[in-house]
């Protein structure tokens, strides 16, 4: 069902490996901030560095939801994880089926993989299907392209005009080769309902905090560009206020 609302578009700070990096980013206006425990990412959080920057961050008055990033990894490991920090969500960067999806006991935010050697007119009903069957389920989407060998992470883009045709129907967070420079142009022309970004906010390979602010204030700045007030998917019970 679609509803006028006035709103502003979400921003998620992914991949954030230390606490002044994520009080940095809640600092500049994130609204979720992502904590990955890939084993196999170049980005995973040790146990006692997540644990700090979760006590850290729940110091806050005004606290992001805080988002734990798995991949094909055990249910009662995710469970675990996700418990012992308390976290908000729980994101899902692999294979995991609806049913694993349904099981974990959090509100969900499941990434959907664009497959761009398949063509669109192949793609977008498979697509379709995959993000309507999630949304449904009252899941959270996120969109990011898909590269052999890695989950996510990886600051490569897709063809945005997939995104936009999804957009038009569903909340979905779009992920993938952000930055500061094109992500008011993202705002712009696919309208998601949060844009999700990594490597696009680093400095040789690290958080840099001038780019969080400059990356949020271009999604503030295009928010206003087009008017705030705006027909809207609804995000349905996982979405944040």
């Amino acid at each position: 069902m679609l509803l006028g609302c006035l709103y502003m578009t979400k921003v998620k700070i992914c991949g954030l490996q230390d606490l002044p990096d994520a009080l940095a980013a809640a600092k500049a206006g994130a609204d979720f901030l992502g904590l990955v425990f890939v084993p196999t990412a170049p980005r995973r959080l040790a146990p006692e560095k997540a644990r700090e920057i979760v006590r850290g961050v729940r110091e806050r008055r005004q606290c992001p939801r805080l988002v734990g990033l798995f991949a094909d990894q055990p249910l009662d490991e995710v469970r675990g994880i996700a418990r012992e920090l308390a976290l908000d969500y729980v994101q899902l960067c692999g294979s995991e089926g609806l049913r694993y999806c349904l099981e974990v006991g959090l509100p969900v935010m499941k990434t959907i993989h664009v497959d761009e050697d398949i063509s669109q007119g192949a793609i977008l009903p498979v697509l379709m299907a995959n993000v309507d069957r999630h949304h449904r389920a009252g899941h959270l989407l996120v969109l990011e392209k898909r590269v052999p060998g890695a989950y996510g992470g990886t600051g490569q883009a897709f063809d945005w005009s997939i995104a936009r045709w999804l957009a038009r129907s569903y909340p979905i967070s779009l992920a993938g080769g952000l930055t500061p420079e094109n992500v008011a142009r993202a705002v712009r022309e696919v309208a998601p309902w949060c844009v999700d970004v990594s490597s696009g906010v680093e400095t040789d390979g690290h958080k840099d905090s001038a780019r969080i602010r400059a990356f949020v204030e271009a999604v503030r700045a295009a928010d206003r560009g087009r008017g705030r007030l705006s027909r809207r998917p609804d995000a349905r019970r996982g979405a944040a206020p």
